[in-house]
Protein backbone atom coordinates (compact mmCIF):
# COMPACT_ATOMS: atom_id res chain seq x y z
CA UNK A 1 0.00 0.00 0.00
CA UNK A 2 2.07 2.85 -1.31
CA UNK A 3 0.13 5.57 0.45
CA UNK A 4 1.50 4.55 3.82
CA UNK A 5 4.48 6.83 3.38
CA UNK A 6 6.50 8.61 6.07
CA UNK A 7 6.47 12.24 5.02
CA UNK A 8 7.06 14.87 7.70
CA UNK A 9 3.30 15.55 7.85
CA UNK A 10 2.62 11.84 8.30
CA UNK A 11 5.19 11.70 11.10
CA UNK A 12 3.48 14.56 12.92
CA UNK A 13 0.19 12.68 12.62
CA UNK A 14 1.86 9.56 13.96
CA UNK A 15 2.81 11.39 17.13
CA UNK A 16 -0.84 11.97 17.89
CA UNK A 17 -1.95 8.41 17.20
CA UNK A 18 1.05 7.11 19.14
CA UNK A 19 0.06 9.20 22.13
CA UNK A 20 -3.44 7.77 21.97
CA UNK A 21 -2.11 4.22 21.90
CA UNK A 22 0.31 4.96 24.70
CA UNK A 23 -2.43 6.45 26.87
CA UNK A 24 -4.41 3.21 26.56
CA UNK A 25 -1.43 1.00 27.25
CA UNK A 26 0.44 2.95 29.93
CA UNK A 27 -2.27 4.22 32.27
CA UNK A 28 -0.60 2.33 35.12
CA UNK A 29 3.02 2.77 34.03
CA UNK A 30 5.77 4.27 36.12
CA UNK A 31 6.01 8.10 36.37
CA UNK A 32 9.50 8.11 34.91
CA UNK A 33 8.38 6.35 31.74
CA UNK A 34 5.37 8.61 31.36
CA UNK A 35 7.61 11.65 31.78
CA UNK A 36 9.90 10.35 29.05
CA UNK A 37 6.92 9.93 26.73
CA UNK A 38 5.88 13.56 27.12
CA UNK A 39 8.54 14.51 24.58
CA UNK A 40 6.71 12.60 21.83
CA UNK A 41 4.37 15.50 21.15
CA UNK A 42 7.19 17.98 20.48
CA UNK A 43 7.75 18.59 16.76
CA UNK A 44 10.96 19.93 15.28
CA UNK A 45 9.84 21.94 12.23
CA UNK A 46 13.31 22.01 10.77
CA UNK A 47 16.02 19.45 10.41
CA UNK A 48 18.06 17.72 7.76
CA UNK A 49 16.17 14.42 7.65
CA UNK A 50 13.25 12.40 8.92
CA UNK A 51 15.66 10.20 10.84
CA UNK A 52 17.02 13.20 12.72
CA UNK A 53 13.47 14.38 13.38
CA UNK A 54 12.59 11.03 14.89
CA UNK A 55 15.72 10.59 16.95
CA UNK A 56 15.45 14.05 18.52
CA UNK A 57 11.73 14.00 19.37
CA UNK A 58 10.86 10.35 20.05
CA UNK A 59 12.11 8.44 23.11
CA UNK A 60 14.05 5.22 22.66
CA UNK A 61 11.64 2.55 23.92
CA UNK A 62 12.46 -1.17 24.13
CA UNK A 63 11.20 -3.19 21.18
CA UNK A 64 8.90 -5.28 23.39
CA UNK A 65 7.12 -2.16 24.67
CA UNK A 66 6.83 -0.78 21.14
CA UNK A 67 5.31 -4.11 20.07
CA UNK A 68 2.68 -3.89 22.81
CA UNK A 69 1.82 -0.34 21.77
CA UNK A 70 1.76 -1.15 18.03
CA UNK A 71 -0.62 -4.03 18.78
CA UNK A 72 -3.25 -1.38 19.62
CA UNK A 73 -3.09 0.24 16.16
CA UNK A 74 -5.25 -0.63 13.17
CA UNK A 75 -3.41 -1.71 10.01
CA UNK A 76 -2.99 1.70 8.26
CA UNK A 77 -1.41 3.26 11.37
CA UNK A 78 0.59 0.10 12.05
CA UNK A 79 2.13 0.19 8.56
CA UNK A 80 2.96 3.87 8.94
CA UNK A 81 4.55 3.27 12.33
CA UNK A 82 6.65 0.42 10.92
CA UNK A 83 8.13 2.77 8.32
CA UNK A 84 9.23 5.55 10.71
CA UNK A 85 12.71 4.29 11.63
CA UNK A 86 14.74 1.09 11.96
CA UNK A 87 13.78 0.55 15.62
CA UNK A 88 10.10 0.93 14.92
CA UNK A 89 10.39 -1.30 11.86
CA UNK A 90 12.02 -4.00 14.00
CA UNK A 91 9.12 -3.81 16.45
CA UNK A 92 6.63 -3.97 13.58
CA UNK A 93 8.23 -7.03 11.94
CA UNK A 94 8.60 -8.82 15.30
CA UNK A 95 4.95 -8.19 16.09
CA UNK A 96 3.85 -9.85 12.85
CA UNK A 97 6.42 -12.66 12.72
CA UNK A 98 5.57 -13.79 16.26
CA UNK A 99 1.86 -13.81 15.49
CA UNK A 100 1.14 -11.26 18.23
CA UNK A 101 -0.96 -8.86 16.16
CA UNK A 102 -4.65 -9.56 16.76
CA UNK A 103 -6.12 -6.06 16.73
CA UNK A 104 -9.75 -6.17 15.46
CA UNK A 105 -10.02 -4.21 12.22
CA UNK A 106 -12.80 -1.91 11.11
CA UNK A 107 -14.28 -3.19 7.81
CA UNK A 108 -13.44 -1.21 4.68
CA UNK A 109 -15.26 -0.86 1.36
CA UNK A 110 -13.34 -2.38 -1.54
CA UNK A 111 -14.23 -1.23 -5.05
CA UNK A 112 -12.72 -0.33 -8.43
CA UNK A 113 -12.60 3.04 -10.16
CA UNK A 114 -12.59 3.95 -13.85
CA UNK A 115 -9.70 6.35 -13.23
CA UNK A 116 -7.40 3.56 -12.01
CA UNK A 117 -5.57 0.75 -13.78
CA UNK A 118 -7.33 -2.58 -14.25
CA UNK A 119 -5.27 -4.26 -11.52
CA UNK A 120 -5.90 -1.57 -8.89
CA UNK A 121 -8.55 -1.77 -6.17
CA UNK A 122 -9.63 1.11 -3.95
CA UNK A 123 -10.01 0.58 -0.20
CA UNK A 124 -12.19 3.12 1.56
CA UNK A 125 -11.21 3.34 5.23
CA UNK A 126 -14.17 4.27 7.44
CA UNK A 127 -11.90 5.24 10.34
CA UNK A 128 -9.94 7.84 8.39
CA UNK A 129 -12.55 8.68 5.73
CA UNK A 130 -9.76 8.04 3.26
CA UNK A 131 -9.16 5.92 0.16
CA UNK A 132 -6.08 3.73 -0.38
CA UNK A 133 -5.16 2.16 -3.70
CA UNK A 134 -3.90 -1.42 -3.81
CA UNK A 135 -2.17 -3.18 -6.70
CA UNK A 136 -3.48 -6.75 -6.88
CA UNK A 137 -1.94 -9.81 -8.57
CA UNK A 138 -3.05 -10.97 -12.02
CA UNK A 139 -5.55 -11.55 -13.47
CA UNK A 140 -6.81 -7.98 -13.31
CA UNK A 141 -9.40 -7.33 -10.62
CA UNK A 142 -11.68 -5.71 -13.23
CA UNK A 143 -11.96 -9.04 -15.06
CA UNK A 144 -12.94 -11.03 -11.97
CA UNK A 145 -16.18 -11.64 -10.13
CA UNK A 146 -16.05 -10.87 -6.40
CA UNK A 147 -18.17 -13.63 -4.88
CA UNK A 148 -17.08 -13.36 -1.29
CA UNK A 149 -15.02 -11.62 1.36
CA UNK A 150 -14.20 -12.77 4.87
CA UNK A 151 -11.31 -12.53 7.32
CA UNK A 152 -9.34 -10.28 4.99
CA UNK A 153 -9.62 -12.53 1.92
CA UNK A 154 -11.50 -12.01 -1.31
CA UNK A 155 -12.80 -15.03 -3.21
CA UNK A 156 -12.80 -14.29 -6.94
CA UNK A 157 -13.82 -16.09 -10.14
CA UNK A 158 -11.67 -15.45 -13.21
CA UNK A 159 -12.62 -15.54 -16.91
CA UNK A 160 -12.34 -19.35 -16.93
CA UNK A 161 -14.66 -19.53 -13.89
CA UNK A 162 -11.74 -20.72 -11.72
CA UNK A 163 -11.66 -19.58 -8.08
CA UNK A 164 -8.85 -17.83 -6.20
CA UNK A 165 -8.39 -16.44 -2.71
CA UNK A 166 -6.72 -13.03 -2.71
CA UNK A 167 -5.50 -10.95 0.22
CA UNK A 168 -5.51 -7.37 -1.14
CA UNK A 169 -3.32 -6.09 1.73
CA UNK A 170 -0.46 -8.63 1.47
CA UNK A 171 -0.91 -9.48 -2.23
CA UNK A 172 -1.00 -13.21 -1.42
CA UNK A 173 -3.06 -15.31 -3.85
CA UNK A 174 -4.10 -18.97 -3.54
CA UNK A 175 -5.74 -21.08 -6.25
CA UNK A 176 -8.73 -23.10 -5.04
CA UNK A 177 -9.64 -26.58 -6.38
CA UNK A 178 -10.60 -26.63 -10.08
CA UNK A 179 -14.15 -25.74 -11.05
CA UNK A 180 -14.43 -29.13 -12.78
CA UNK A 181 -14.22 -30.83 -9.37
CA UNK A 182 -17.53 -29.26 -8.30
CA UNK A 183 -20.18 -31.98 -8.38
CA UNK A 184 -22.47 -30.31 -10.92
CA UNK A 185 -19.75 -29.33 -13.42
CA UNK A 186 -18.46 -31.50 -16.23
CA UNK A 187 -15.79 -30.30 -18.71
CA UNK A 188 -16.38 -30.56 -22.45
CA UNK A 189 -13.06 -31.12 -24.25
CA UNK A 190 -11.95 -30.33 -27.78
CA UNK A 191 -9.91 -32.69 -29.97
CA UNK A 192 -6.69 -31.56 -28.28
CA UNK A 193 -8.01 -32.39 -24.84
CA UNK A 194 -8.42 -28.75 -23.80
CA UNK A 195 -11.52 -27.58 -21.96
CA UNK A 196 -13.80 -25.91 -24.49
CA UNK A 197 -17.05 -25.53 -22.52
CA UNK A 198 -18.69 -26.64 -19.30
CA UNK A 199 -21.80 -28.74 -18.77
CA UNK A 200 -23.76 -27.67 -15.69
CA UNK A 201 -26.23 -30.06 -14.08
CA UNK A 202 -29.20 -28.71 -12.12
CA UNK A 203 -30.00 -30.88 -9.14
CA UNK A 204 -30.17 -30.94 -5.35
CA UNK A 205 -29.78 -34.31 -3.69
CA UNK A 206 -31.94 -36.73 -5.68
CA UNK A 207 -34.11 -34.00 -7.21
CA UNK A 208 -33.30 -32.90 -10.77
CA UNK A 209 -34.73 -29.49 -11.68
CA UNK A 210 -34.00 -29.44 -15.42
CA UNK A 211 -31.71 -30.79 -18.11
CA UNK A 212 -28.01 -29.85 -18.05
CA UNK A 213 -27.00 -26.59 -19.70
CA UNK A 214 -23.87 -25.78 -21.70
CA UNK A 215 -21.80 -22.67 -20.88
CA UNK A 216 -18.69 -20.93 -22.21
CA UNK A 217 -15.66 -20.82 -19.92
CA UNK A 218 -16.34 -17.27 -18.76
CA UNK A 219 -20.12 -17.74 -18.58
CA UNK A 220 -20.31 -20.59 -16.07
CA UNK A 221 -19.54 -18.25 -13.16
CA UNK A 222 -22.74 -16.32 -13.96
CA UNK A 223 -24.84 -19.34 -12.97
CA UNK A 224 -22.72 -21.39 -10.57
CA UNK A 225 -21.55 -19.08 -7.77
CA UNK A 226 -23.58 -17.15 -5.23
CA UNK A 227 -21.32 -16.56 -2.22
CA UNK A 228 -18.01 -17.84 -0.87
CA UNK A 229 -16.43 -17.61 2.58
CA UNK A 230 -12.97 -18.13 4.08
CA UNK A 231 -13.30 -19.26 7.70
CA UNK A 232 -10.49 -19.93 10.20
CA UNK A 233 -10.43 -23.68 10.83
CA UNK A 234 -9.03 -25.06 14.09
CA UNK A 235 -6.54 -23.66 16.54
CA UNK A 236 -3.51 -23.72 14.26
CA UNK A 237 -2.53 -20.41 12.72
CA UNK A 238 -3.09 -20.17 8.98
CA UNK A 239 -5.55 -23.07 8.78
CA UNK A 240 -8.78 -22.28 6.96
CA UNK A 241 -11.82 -23.72 5.22
CA UNK A 242 -13.52 -22.26 2.13
CA UNK A 243 -17.30 -22.68 1.84
CA UNK A 244 -19.11 -22.12 -1.44
CA UNK A 245 -22.85 -21.40 -1.79
CA UNK A 246 -24.22 -22.51 -5.15
CA UNK A 247 -27.83 -22.72 -6.35
CA UNK A 248 -29.37 -25.29 -3.98
CA UNK A 249 -25.98 -26.65 -2.95
CA UNK A 250 -23.11 -26.14 -0.50
CA UNK A 251 -19.52 -27.25 -1.12
CA UNK A 252 -16.31 -26.83 0.87
CA UNK A 253 -12.56 -27.31 0.55
CA UNK A 254 -9.58 -27.24 2.91
CA UNK A 255 -5.89 -26.58 2.18
CA UNK A 256 -4.45 -29.44 0.18
CA UNK A 257 -7.80 -30.65 -1.13
CA UNK A 258 -7.75 -31.42 -4.85
CA UNK A 259 -11.53 -31.18 -5.20
CA UNK A 260 -14.65 -29.63 -3.69
CA UNK A 261 -16.72 -31.69 -1.25
CA UNK A 262 -20.49 -31.51 -1.73
CA UNK A 263 -22.67 -31.27 1.39
CA UNK A 264 -26.08 -33.00 1.69
CA UNK A 265 -28.17 -29.85 1.21
CA UNK A 266 -31.95 -29.55 1.39
CA UNK A 267 -32.82 -26.06 0.14
CA UNK A 268 -31.46 -22.88 -1.38
CA UNK A 269 -29.09 -21.22 1.07
CA UNK A 270 -28.58 -17.51 1.63
CA UNK A 271 -25.75 -17.20 4.15
CA UNK A 272 -23.61 -19.22 6.56
CA UNK A 273 -21.20 -19.02 9.49
CA UNK A 274 -18.63 -21.48 10.84
CA UNK A 275 -18.32 -22.02 14.60
CA UNK A 276 -16.09 -24.65 16.27
CA UNK A 277 -16.13 -27.02 13.31
CA UNK A 278 -19.86 -26.66 12.65
CA UNK A 279 -21.22 -24.88 9.58
CA UNK A 280 -24.57 -23.14 10.14
CA UNK A 281 -26.45 -22.29 6.94
CA UNK A 282 -29.70 -20.31 6.65
CA UNK A 283 -32.18 -20.97 3.84
CA UNK A 284 -34.28 -18.53 1.85
CA UNK A 285 -37.23 -19.38 4.11
CA UNK A 286 -35.20 -18.79 7.31
CA UNK A 287 -34.61 -22.43 8.16
CA UNK A 288 -31.25 -23.25 9.75
CA UNK A 289 -29.20 -26.37 8.97
CA UNK A 290 -25.97 -27.44 10.66
CA UNK A 291 -23.12 -29.54 9.21
CA UNK A 292 -20.41 -30.98 11.46
CA UNK A 293 -17.31 -30.75 9.27
CA UNK A 294 -14.97 -32.37 11.81
CA UNK A 295 -16.04 -35.94 11.00
CA UNK A 296 -15.97 -38.13 7.87
CA UNK A 297 -19.68 -37.96 6.98
CA UNK A 298 -20.66 -34.25 7.17
CA UNK A 299 -24.30 -35.10 7.92
CA UNK A 300 -26.96 -32.39 7.88
CA UNK A 301 -28.83 -31.59 11.08
CA UNK A 302 -31.93 -29.39 11.08
CA UNK A 303 -31.55 -26.75 13.80
CA UNK A 304 -34.72 -24.86 12.92
CA UNK A 305 -37.45 -25.61 10.39
CA UNK A 306 -38.42 -22.84 8.00
CA UNK A 307 -40.09 -19.96 9.84
CA UNK A 308 -41.58 -18.35 6.74
CA UNK A 309 -43.58 -19.94 3.94
CA UNK A 310 -42.21 -17.52 1.35
CA UNK A 311 -38.76 -16.75 0.05
CA UNK A 312 -37.51 -13.67 1.83
CA UNK A 313 -35.47 -11.22 -0.20
CA UNK A 314 -32.21 -11.58 1.73
CA UNK A 315 -31.52 -13.53 4.91
CA UNK A 316 -28.31 -13.41 6.94
CA UNK A 317 -27.07 -15.50 9.86
CA UNK A 318 -24.66 -13.75 12.23
CA UNK A 319 -22.90 -14.51 15.50
CA UNK A 320 -22.78 -11.66 18.01
CA UNK A 321 -19.65 -10.90 20.06
CA UNK A 322 -21.31 -12.70 23.01
CA UNK A 323 -21.90 -15.85 20.93
CA UNK A 324 -25.64 -15.55 20.23
CA UNK A 325 -27.04 -16.21 16.77
CA UNK A 326 -29.02 -13.58 14.87
CA UNK A 327 -31.12 -13.83 11.74
CA UNK A 328 -31.50 -10.64 9.74
CA UNK A 329 -34.10 -10.00 7.03
CA UNK A 330 -33.41 -7.34 4.43
CA UNK A 331 -36.26 -6.09 2.25
CA UNK A 332 -35.63 -4.01 -0.88
CA UNK A 333 -37.70 -2.00 -3.35
CA UNK A 334 -36.92 -1.14 -6.94
CA UNK A 335 -36.17 2.57 -7.15
CA UNK A 336 -35.98 4.72 -10.26
CA UNK A 337 -33.93 7.91 -10.30
CA UNK A 338 -35.97 10.95 -11.35
CA UNK A 339 -39.62 11.24 -12.39
CA UNK A 340 -41.84 8.19 -12.82
CA UNK A 341 -45.25 7.71 -14.40
CA UNK A 342 -46.80 7.45 -17.85
CA UNK A 343 -45.28 10.73 -19.05
CA UNK A 344 -41.81 10.01 -17.70
CA UNK A 345 -39.04 9.55 -20.30
CA UNK A 346 -37.67 6.12 -21.04
CA UNK A 347 -35.11 5.16 -18.41
CA UNK A 348 -31.62 3.79 -18.83
CA UNK A 349 -30.89 0.58 -16.93
CA UNK A 350 -28.26 2.43 -14.88
CA UNK A 351 -31.02 4.56 -13.34
CA UNK A 352 -32.67 1.56 -11.67
CA UNK A 353 -31.52 0.18 -8.34
CA UNK A 354 -32.69 -2.02 -5.49
CA UNK A 355 -32.96 0.14 -2.39
CA UNK A 356 -33.18 -1.27 1.13
CA UNK A 357 -36.47 -0.21 2.71
CA UNK A 358 -36.56 -2.34 5.87
CA UNK A 359 -34.27 -4.48 8.03
CA UNK A 360 -35.62 -6.83 10.71
CA UNK A 361 -33.34 -8.44 13.30
CA UNK A 362 -34.18 -11.62 15.23
CA UNK A 363 -32.44 -13.56 17.97
CA UNK A 364 -32.38 -17.32 17.39
CA UNK A 365 -33.80 -19.15 20.43
CA UNK A 366 -32.06 -22.50 19.97
CA UNK A 367 -34.04 -24.29 22.70
CA UNK A 368 -37.49 -23.09 21.65
CA UNK A 369 -36.47 -23.26 17.96
CA UNK A 370 -38.05 -19.91 17.23
CA UNK A 371 -37.12 -16.35 16.32
CA UNK A 372 -37.45 -13.48 18.79
CA UNK A 373 -37.59 -10.04 17.19
CA UNK A 374 -35.11 -7.44 18.43
CA UNK A 375 -36.21 -3.81 18.22
CA UNK A 376 -32.72 -2.33 18.56
CA UNK A 377 -29.09 -3.36 18.24
CA UNK A 378 -28.28 -0.90 21.08
CA UNK A 379 -24.47 -0.57 21.07
CA UNK A 380 -23.90 -3.01 18.19
CA UNK A 381 -23.56 -2.55 14.43
CA UNK A 382 -24.05 -4.91 11.47
CA UNK A 383 -22.22 -5.31 8.15
CA UNK A 384 -24.25 -7.04 5.42
CA UNK A 385 -23.70 -7.75 1.74
CA UNK A 386 -22.11 -10.31 -0.53
CA UNK A 387 -19.26 -10.88 1.93
CA UNK A 388 -19.35 -12.42 5.37
CA UNK A 389 -21.93 -10.87 7.71
CA UNK A 390 -20.59 -9.24 10.89
CA UNK A 391 -21.98 -7.99 14.20
CA UNK A 392 -19.53 -5.67 15.98
CA UNK A 393 -19.53 -3.84 19.30
CA UNK A 394 -19.55 -0.12 18.50
CA UNK A 395 -17.65 0.65 21.72
CA UNK A 396 -14.64 -1.19 20.27
CA UNK A 397 -15.02 0.58 16.91
CA UNK A 398 -15.51 4.29 17.70
CA UNK A 399 -15.77 5.29 14.03
CA UNK A 400 -18.90 3.15 13.56
CA UNK A 401 -22.46 4.18 14.39
CA UNK A 402 -24.30 2.05 16.94
CA UNK A 403 -27.70 0.61 15.94
CA UNK A 404 -26.82 1.06 12.26
CA UNK A 405 -26.33 -1.41 9.42
CA UNK A 406 -23.59 -0.93 6.80
CA UNK A 407 -24.83 -2.32 3.48
CA UNK A 408 -23.58 -3.35 0.06
CA UNK A 409 -25.40 -5.13 -2.75
CA UNK A 410 -26.26 -8.80 -2.34
CA UNK A 411 -27.76 -10.24 -5.51
CA UNK A 412 -27.64 -13.96 -6.27
CA UNK A 413 -27.08 -13.39 -9.97
CA UNK A 414 -25.51 -9.95 -9.86
CA UNK A 415 -23.65 -10.63 -13.11
CA UNK A 416 -26.91 -10.01 -14.95
CA UNK A 417 -27.13 -6.48 -13.56
CA UNK A 418 -23.56 -5.30 -14.01
CA UNK A 419 -24.50 -1.73 -14.90
CA UNK A 420 -27.12 -1.25 -12.16
CA UNK A 421 -26.63 1.35 -9.47
CA UNK A 422 -25.61 -0.26 -6.18
CA UNK A 423 -27.39 -0.28 -2.83
CA UNK A 424 -24.46 0.94 -0.72
CA UNK A 425 -25.38 2.92 2.37
CA UNK A 426 -25.58 3.14 6.16
CA UNK A 427 -29.06 2.17 7.36
CA UNK A 428 -30.39 3.69 10.59
CA UNK A 429 -32.48 1.02 12.34
CA UNK A 430 -34.22 3.56 14.57
CA UNK A 431 -35.50 5.84 11.80
CA UNK A 432 -35.38 3.46 8.79
CA UNK A 433 -33.38 6.15 6.99
CA UNK A 434 -30.17 5.86 4.97
CA UNK A 435 -27.08 7.94 4.38
CA UNK A 436 -24.33 7.75 1.79
CA UNK A 437 -20.97 6.12 2.50
CA UNK A 438 -18.93 6.91 -0.62
CA UNK A 439 -20.39 9.03 -3.47
CA UNK A 440 -21.56 6.72 -6.31
CA UNK A 441 -19.42 8.62 -8.83
CA UNK A 442 -16.30 7.28 -7.06
CA UNK A 443 -16.84 3.56 -7.63
CA UNK A 444 -17.64 1.30 -10.58
CA UNK A 445 -20.80 -0.80 -10.51
CA UNK A 446 -18.73 -3.79 -11.61
CA UNK A 447 -17.12 -5.63 -9.96
CA UNK A 448 -19.73 -4.89 -7.30
CA UNK A 449 -18.20 -3.15 -4.24
CA UNK A 450 -17.81 -5.39 -1.20
CA UNK A 451 -16.93 -5.07 2.50
CA UNK A 452 -13.59 -6.49 3.56
CA UNK A 453 -11.85 -6.64 6.92
CA UNK A 454 -8.10 -6.01 6.37
CA UNK A 455 -5.79 -8.78 7.52
CA UNK A 456 -1.97 -8.92 7.52
CA UNK A 457 -1.80 -12.65 8.35
CA UNK A 458 -0.43 -14.99 5.72
CA UNK A 459 -1.50 -18.53 4.91
CA UNK A 460 1.09 -21.15 4.11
Amino acid sequence: MKMYGTSRAATMSLRHLFLRAVSKFLLSSSPSLLKALQGIGHVHPSGPSLKDDVSESWPELPVDILMDIFALLEIPDLLRAGAVCSTWHAAYTSLLSHGCYHRPQTPCLLYTSESDADNVACLYNLVEDRVYRLTLPEPAICSRYLIGSSNGWLVTADDRSELHMVNPITGEQIALPPVTTIEQVKPILDDAGEIMEYELSHFSGEEVFRDPSIHALDELRDYLYYKAFVFPDGASSGSYIVVLIQPYELSFARPGDCKWTLLPSSDAYEDCIYVDGVLYAVTTTSGIDAFDLTGPTNLRKVIMEETENFIYEHVYIIQTPSGELLLVWRDQNLKVKGDVGEDAPERDVSEFMEETKEIAVYKVDMEAKELVEINSLHDHVLFLGCGRSYCLDAEEYPSLKANHVYLTDDEKYIAFSKSDRRDICVFNLESNSVEEIVPPRCWCSWPAPIWITPNLSKIS
